[in-house]
């Protein structure tokens, strides 16, 4: 089974396409998706289609909404070939049903998310070791499994917005660190427009601003890096009613003061990221 959340929801088991139209369906097979090879409770699942007020027919509308995505597995196990022992897998197979809730069961799974994980976390391995270009291909790769927000065509409830939060942050920290690398290797007039764009996407984001500096600066635009400062103070302070952090701000004094290459290398890596607005 290929299932893919890091974008639009799309989910083929041998190929064709299980994916439904209907939005309520959708979010029950993304969270299955999600969870793949693991039991999510019937609560749970009402929980995301209803909130904490589910209608009487809850169980009944959900049982059928679990009939229509095995008829679409049905459909593509059409398409496919018998298991080792020459059965034909079934619906009830694929998508289980358990005590206590269902497991969507689709064998050797590819998942975007589990490939994007696997990249990340060699790449930050490859941080760790100081091997910049490595660490950069590598976190590079992972980004670009997203094509936009996770599971932007779904209608959310309170545990697939629980998890999109989490797919962010992850994104987040592999794009930060991913900077971090290309900056390590002297990229950054390359960086500027990027960074453009995700310190107005991110304006509290203090990591990306300190970056956005330290690459401004190394371009010889002081007057701008200063201003991105700044411009993060503004917002922090009308927005949180916080100044900005003390590695930040040490940043700000070391462009202000000093001399080109005085920065020290990881002054931007040294600044914790501020919530994002």
């Amino acid at each position: 089974m290929d299932i893919d959340v890091l974008g639009t929801l799309a989910v083929r088991h041998r190929g064709v396409s299980i994916t439904p139209t209907a939005p309520k369906p959708r979010q029950v097979l993304a969270l299955l998706a999600l969870r793949a090879g693991q039991v999510v409770p019937v609560g749970v699942l009402t929980e995301e289609l209803w909130g904490s007020e589910p209608p009487r027919s809850a169980r009944a509308t959900l049982q059928t909404y679990i009939l229509q995505l095995r008829d679409l597995i049905s459909a593509a196990l059409e398409n496919g070939t018998g298991d080792d022992t020459g059965q034909r897998r079934q619906a009830k197979d694929v998508l289980l049903t358990v005590p206590g809730g269902y497991l969507l069961k689709g064998g050797d799974d590819i998942s975007d998310v589990r490939e994007f994980e696997r990249l990340a976390g060699s790449g930050y391995r490859a941080m760790d070791a100081e091997d910049y270009p490595q660490a950069a291909r590598l976190l590079r790769e992972a980004l670009d499994l997203w094509s936009g927000p996770a599971l932007t065509d779904v209608h959310t409830g309170p545990h697939l917005q629980t998890e999109v939060k989490r797919l962010e942050e992850s994104r987040l920290c592999a794009l930060d660190q991913r900077v971090e690398a290309d900056l390590r290797l002297g990229r950054h007039r390359e960086l500027l427009a990027e960074l453009t764009v995700l310190v107005n996407q991110y304006p509290t984001h203090e990591s990306l601003c300190g970056q956005f500096m330290l690459a401004l600066y190394r371009s010889g635009r002081r007057g701008e890096a200063l201003d991105a400062y700044q411009r993060l103070r503004s917002t922090l302070v009308r927005t949180m009613g916080l100044e900005p952090s003390a590695a930040l701000g040490k940043l700000q004094r070391s462009i202000l003061m000093s001399g080109p290459g005085a920065l020290p290398a990881r002054s931007a890596a040294a600044v914790p990221a501020a919530p994002v607005a």
